[in-house]
């Protein structure tokens, strides 16, 4: 997906429709001048809601479509006939959108599966028609509930994006290489620092037909829970990946430490990151002779690694083996 059409933050304002007000109708026939009340509940007003789609993998269709507004219950009529439901405005979003208050920044919930719908803003209630207010001490109320109000707000939509796998480093790590080689996915590629400026997603084909979403997200720099370099902005994207890949290249000057730096970031964004499970890959090992290789081992952290080159397709089969044994092993 290119810079251009990916879209993971819109704000909109979205407005429900009121409710319709009750009818205080009272039933008149030729030979019945004075029947009782007769008069139907308004209808409800329309809701905005949020569906979770699948088929979606940006907010780019809402970028433009800033005002939302659902339609407005109708009235009662005689007869005891209740007025139609406002139309609910549904609005399908990708799996991983977060709804926020804009005002207060307070969560409201999120749309994690296919077919998930949650009301944004709630449609007012139709008013009841006076049939509801007839009593032995007053047989003919001529009045009926008006419906309920409207409800309005801005609101902001936040995607975090769903994959398997998400593979952390610093920037020109190697991740968008490694995407572009075991995956589908076209990533933009340079040697300059931030060449991935939006999330890229690819599906990883494995044995048997099976396949697993690796997710390349822009390159973090020390600081970035602090929102330096691109910081805030792409780290709330890691929060829903099953399982984390770090990537360090094999020239860093120092591997161990370079990890334990990404590794701090994302705790100081969000401590629960630090809970997820966690492979190593030194990437660019083409470099390396055994001799090398060897010496590199003697010190690294203490977690799962693979040394793999994308260029040379090194390590990459037993690179797969070991994302799908992490991903299966509960």
């Amino acid at each position: 997906m290119s810079g251009s059409n990916f879209v993971d933050y819109v704000k909109i304002f979205c407005r429900s429709g009121k409710g319709g007000a009750g009818s205080a109708h009272l039933h008149r026939e030729k030979y019945i001048p004075k029947g009782g009340p007769d008069g139907g509940d308004g209808g409800r007003g329309g809701h905005v809601i949020l569906r979770g789609s699948k088929q979606l993998w940006t907010l780019l269709h809402l970028k433009y479509r800033k005002h939302i507004f659902a339609e407005n219950g109708s009235n009662g009529a005689s007869a005891m006939k209740t007025g139609a439901d406002g139309a609910d405005v549904i609005i399908d979003v990708p799996l991983g959108t977060v709804a926020k208050d804009a005002e207060s920044g307070k969560v409201l919930f999120e749309i994690v599966e296919e077919g998930d719908e949650k009301i944004l803003v709630k449609g007012g209630r139709g008013g009841l028609g006076n049939t509801h207010f007839k009593s032995a001490t007053n047989q003919t109320p001529k009045y009926a509930q008006p419906g309920e109000p409207s409800q309005e707000s801005w609101f902001i939509l936040e995607l975090k994006v769903l994959a398997d796998v998400g593979l952390v480093g610093f920037p020109n790590a190697g991740k968008s290489t490694l995407l572009s080689v075991i995956s589908s996915a076209k990533p933009k590629i340079a040697n300059y620092p931030f060449t991935t400026l939006v999330p890229n997603l690819g599906i990883v084909p494995y044995r048997d037909d099976r396949s697993f979403v690796m997710a390349d997200i822009p390159g973090i720099i020390e600081g970035a829970s602090e929102g330096k370099g691109l910081g805030l902005r792409f780290l709330r994207h890691i929060e829903r990946n099953s399982m984390l890949l770090f990537m360090v290249p094999s020239d860093a000057d120092d591997i161990k430490k370079e990890y334990h730096v990404l590794l701090e970031e994302l705790g100081k964004y969000n401590p629960e990151l630090l809970d997820k499970s966690r492979i190593l890959a030194i990437t660019k090992s083409d470099f390396l002779d055994e001799e090398l290789s060897a010496e590199i081992e003697k010190d690294l952290p203490d977690v799962q690694y693979c040394l793999i080159s994308s260029v040379t397709n090194t390590g990459l089969t037993e690179l797969k083996d070991l994302i799908w044994k992490e991903l299966n092993r509960f």
